[in-house]
């Protein structure tokens, strides 16, 4: 009898804990995310050098010639790479030549992680976008700037990059080790400086905004932004080459490629201000940023509609064009849209672009900031994507040639 009342007991307790999961409200949204059985095929990666498509092998070494392109590229239509090529050189001084698994600091391209973070612990319950920065910062010198705000890049604020650059340079300081997030944000608060505008009142492209979302989701999640994305979408992913990188966090940064300003005779040291990270900070190869692609589209990571709010025009449409969402640019022509972020950041420069419809995926990563990823037409028209021109903003701060 004793036994008999230990077993219903057992099955009583799992009953509870069972329903009590299936009324989580964590758990039951996880679960409008794609199954566990629906996982990236393993062949996604594989391509035949042979079958390169032999129009975009001319047009990227007529770049590589004329045009000083230097980096990494892949191509890709409907989840299948049909061209792929490292081209050039991974750190000029020792000659060391680019690989086809070169790890890149992504730069601005480090944006759509950051808003995909912010959009899962949203779809968990943890955050809400109209929640304002003062919620998490009481010292935070600024009102009415909201999640959302921060997503949009309509908060208004000043560019840390600027602000703590000046005020390293005034007060003389070693600019070797890297600084947090946490850090900038004890730094805005006790300097307060001027915001560039009131909130809500335009799209103003700014780093700050990311940073400080870096720094919210740190707050939330109780854990380091390098190990909340490594846990949360690299290591579910299979990136196994992606990870964020600090300053603050590594003395040096444990990757090869050297990034280039404009010529191979200005290699860019890395200093204080590649500590912060949100607005970039993540390292990856074209494979892993592929293997996102491929897991949006799955909807493992966001439900559809979560992702459709991501993609949805959240500013002033510039051009009749483009216009900016949640971590991604956007361009619209007719029925077309391509989602996509551009990068560049001490020495590397990128364009990563997804187009919705026809599910046609082109990365461009460079560790040599010339002009050449402005002359990428003839590529748009050989992968089938429309033509995404770079005029997408216009004045300061809001260029694709000014941070990103």
């Amino acid at each position: 009898m004793i036994h008999y009342f230990r077993k219903a007991a057992v099955l009583f307790a799992l009953a509870v804990t069972v329903q009590s999961c299936s009324s989580d409200p964590t758990v039951s949204r996880k679960k409008e995310r794609s199954s566990v059985d629906d996982q990236i095929d393993s062949t996604v990666l594989k391509y035949d050098p042979a079958k390169a498509d032999k129009r975009i092998d001319e047009f990227m070494m007529n770049l590589h010639r004329r045009s000083g392109f230097n980096g990494n590229i892949l191509v890709a239509r409907k989840g299948k790479i049909i061209y792929e090529r490292a081209i050039g050189w991974a750190d000029h001084l020792h000659r060391d030549s680019l690989k086809i698994n070169s790890v890149f600091e992504l730069a601005s391209v480090s944006k759509p992680f950051t808003a995909t973070a912010i959009m899962m612990l949203v779809e968990d319950g943890k955050l809400k976008l109209n929640q304002d920065v003062k919620e998490f910062f009481p010292d935070f010198p600024y009102d009415s700037i909201t999640v959302e705000r921060l997503l949009t890049h309509r908060s208004g604020m000043m560019n840390y990059v600027y602000f703590v650059d000046d005020l390293w340079k005034a007060q003389k300081k070693d600019e070797r080790p890297g600084i947090t997030n946490q850090d900038v944000m004890k730094l805005i608060a006790e300097h307060k400086p001027n915001p560039y505008m009131k909130p809500d009142r335009k799209f103003h492209y700014n780093n700050s905004n990311y940073m400080v979302l870096a720094a919210i989701i740190e707050k939330v999640s109780g854990k380091k932004f390098s190990q909340f994305m490594a846990e949360s979408i690299f290591k579910p992913l299979g990136m196994k080459q992606t990870a964020v990188y600090s300053k603050a966090e590594y003395p040096k940064i444990p990757v090869d490629v050297v990034g280039h300003d404009r010529t191979w005779r200005r290699s860019v040291a890395q200093n204080f201000l590649d500590g912060p990270v949100g607005d970039k900070g993540i390292y990856s190869t074209l494979h892993d940023l592929f293997l996102f692609d491929r897991a949006m589209r799955k909807g493992m990571l966001l439900k559809k509609s979560t992702q459709d709010s991501m993609y949805a025009p959240h500013n002033e449409m510039q051009r009749g064009h483009f216009n900016y969402g949640y971590g991604w640019r956007t361009f619209v022509n007719g029925k077309h849209k391509v989602v996509y972020h551009t990068g560049w950041w001490h020495g590397f420069r990128h364009i990563y672009l997804r187009q919705l419809d026809k599910d046609v995926t082109i990365i461009l990563l460079s560790n040599l900031t010339n002009g050449s990823l402005l002359k990428l037409d003839g590529l748009f028209n050989l992968a089938g994507m429309p033509v995404v021109r770079r005029s997408a903003y216009t004045g300061n701060g809001e260029s694709l040639s000014d941070d990103d």
